[in-house]
């Protein structure tokens, strides 16, 4: 049985930590962080989530398998080098698209970015995976 303060601090501390992942994982291609460190930290929210609780319950919080998180990320990844192939370059040469948002702003998406979140949810992924094998083994 872990403590109350520690649940109650978990319930309140998780939401920020995930926002704090994503934040890292959208600035990451222009100052440091970027998918790895997104997905550690989104990684180490979960793994909080499951000391403060059980694993049982962070699974049912994840909603999907760890494992095919971590698959979904390595496609991503792999089809973020794509774009460049079509364009002549050589694989995984970073690709520009601007993305109109109206009053003449325009929204640069990238292949770079495309990658880190790949990056970001095999992190992610494989963090959860060994962080919910080992919770369940006790």
């Amino acid at each position: 049985m872990t403590s109350i303060i520690l649940r109650t601090a978990t319930l309140y501390m998780f939401p920020p930590l995930i926002l704090f992942s994503v934040y890292l994982l959208l600035r990451g291609h222009h100052y440091p962080g970027g998918g790895f460190v997104g997905g550690l930290m989104g990684g180490a929210a979960f793994a909080l989530y499951s000391l403060a609780f059980n694993v049982a319950a962070a699974r049912k919080l994840l909603r999907f398998d760890p494992r095919d998180i971590a698959a979904v990320g390595l496609a991503i990844s792999l089809l973020s080098g794509l774009p460049a192939l079509f364009s002549g370059e050589v694989f995984l040469t970073g690709t520009w698209w601007k993305i109109p948002l109206g009053n003449g702003n325009y929204f640069d998406l990238g292949t770079p970015f495309i990658f880190d979140i790949g990056v970001y949810l095999v992190v992610l992924g494989v963090l959860l995976t060994l962080v919910f094998s080992l919770g369940e083994e006790e």
